[in-house]
C-alpha cells in the first residue's frame, strides 16, 4: 500500500488459520505453487552456494525439498510458525532430501547472526506484522554476502473483493499490501544491497463469492486484521457481498479475483556475486522502477 501505514496484523490469528489450513493447503495453493517454481528457477542464474538455506515460511515443505535437491551438501531449514504445516512438511523428507523442521515465528529467528547464506520466502511478507522488523530481522540472520529471495503480494490483490466489501460496510475485510517499491525501500533501510524487484499478474475466476472465500479459507489466508469482522457476518452481509461482486462477473459467468505477485531479491553488503542473465531478460534495481 504505497505511502500508507502497514496493516495491523494479529500473530495468533495468522497461526491459528494456518494451522487449521494445513491438511488441505496444497489443494488450494496455486499461486504459491507458481510463485515457488519461479523463485526456483531465478536461483538456477545464481553461482553460488550455500552452506546454510532457509525456507522461511516454509508451508507444506515443497521449497525445502526442492533446495535441498539442488543443494545436497548444504543445510536446508525449514521454518514455519504452524506445527500443522511442519508435519506436512515431514511428510516431504526421505533419507536423500533431508530437511530440518524449526517451529519458530519468522519475526524472532531462533538462529545466531551472521549464520544462514539464503533465505527463500515464498509469500511469507504478506503476513509480517512489521515489515522493517523483519527485514531487520532476516538481515540479521545472513551472512556478509547472503542473499534473500522472496514473494509477495502488491496492493491490487484481491482488489475486487475489498471493492465489493466496501459496498456493503465500513469495515476492514481484506489485508493492504505494500507496493514493491516500498519493499524496496524497507531493504535498503535494513542494510541489504542492490534490490531487485518485478511483478506478475494473475487473475482466478471462481463461480461465486462463496467459492472464493472457501479458496481463501482452505488457503489460511482470511483475514488477520486486528479488530476485524468474524466470517461474513451472517446470511444477510453475505447476500450484499455477492451483489456487491456482481458488477466483477466476466462474460464466462465467472467473478474474478486479481492478484498482482511481487518478486524481490537482494545481497547483503559483503561483494555481490554475479548473476546469469537469461536472453532477453532485462534485470531492473527497483530505484528505477515508478511510484503507483
Amino acid at each position: 500500500m504505497s505511502g500508507g501505514p502497514e496493516p495491523a496484523l494479529e500473530r495468533v490469528a495468522i497461526a491459528r488459520a494456518f494451522e487449521r489450513a494445513s491438511a488441505v493447503y496444497d489443494a488450494h495453493a496455486v499461486l504459491a505453487a507458481t510463485a515457488r517454481e519461479e523463485m526456483l528457477r531465478r536461483l538456477e542464474l545464481l553461482a553460488f552456494r550455500p552452506a546454510i538455506a532457509l525456507d522461511l515460511g516454509a508451508g507444506t515443505g515443497h521449497a525445502a525439498r526442492a533446495l535441498k535437491a539442488r543443494w545436497p551438501s548444504a543445510r536446508v531449514l525449514a521454518l514455519d510458525l504452524a506445527p500443522g504445516m511442519l508435519r506436512e512438511a515431514a511428510r516431504r523428507r526421505s533419507w536423500r532430501r533431508r530437511f530440518e523442521l524449526v517451529q519458530a515465528d519468522a519475526a524472532r529467528l531462533p538462529f545466531p547472526t551472521g549464520s544462514v547464506d539464503l533465505v527463500f520466502s515464498n509469500l511469507l511478507l504478506p503476513w509480517s506484522v512489521d515489515l522493517d522488523a523483519q527485514l531487520l530481522e532476516l538481515r540479521r540472520v545472513l551472512t556478509p554476502r547472503g542473499y534473500v529471495s522472496f514473494s509477495t503480494l502488491g496492493p491490487d490483490t484481491l482488489m475486487e473483493l475489498r471493492a465489493a466489501w466496501r459496498e456493503v460496510d465500513a469495515g476492514e475485510h481484506v489485508h493492504s499490501f505494500f507496493d514493491m517499491h516500498d519493499i524496496g525501500d524497507a531493504l535498503v533501510r535494513a542494510g541489504f544491497a542492490d534490490p531487485v524487484m518485478d511483478v506478475d499478474r494473475y487473475t482466478f475466476t471462481y463461480p461465486d463469492v462463496a467459492a472464493l472465500v472457501a479458496e481463501l479459507r482452505g488457503l489460511g489466508a482470511q483475514s488477520a486484521l486486528g479488530g476485524r469482522p468474524r466470517g461474513l457476518g451472517g446470511r444477510g452481509r453475505a447476500e450484499r457481498l455477492s451483489a456487491a461482486y456482481e458488477r466483477f462477473r466476466g462474460a464466462d459467468g465467472r467473478v474474478p479475483a486479481s492478484c498482482e505477485l511481487i518478486y524481490g531479491q537482494a545481497w547483503c553488503p559483503g561483494a555481490t556475486p554475479p548473476i546469469r542473465a537469461r536472453r532477453g531478460e532485462i534485470v531492473v534495481p527497483f530505484d528505477r522502477i515508478g511510484r503507483r
